[in-house]
């Protein structure tokens, strides 16, 4: 006997309706839930918004004994990533690859 796939399933589980499906599951699109989460601010920045009266703290560390800079990516590495050093400098194991 041969089982078609692709042919919608009914069950008695079918028949509710869309609202009743609504109502038990919260929407999580609307700002209407009471509880706020820490990484969520109440106000949301648009892409492209001015910040220029923004300041920022952040700390820089100098590169560390065991670090370089890949002089072909710019990114600071752990020496286990040296692949190799050339007349430009050292080169990382993913820009060598």
């Amino acid at each position: 006997m041969a089982t078609d796939y692709d042919a919608p399933r009914k069950s008695e589980d079918d028949s509710e309706s869309i609202e009743a499906l609504k109502e038990r599951v919260p929407d999580k699109l609307s700002g209407s839930s009471g509880d706020e989460d820490s990484d969520n601010p109440s106000s949301f920045d648009l892409p492209g918004a001015d910040l220029s009266d923004l300041e920022l703290d952040v700390v820089v560390l100098p590169a560390q004994q065991d670090e370089f800079t890949c002089m072909s990516c710019f990114l600071v590495k752990h020496r286990s990533q040296l692949d190799h050093e050339d007349s430009s400098g050292p080169i990382c194991k993913e820009c060598a690859a």
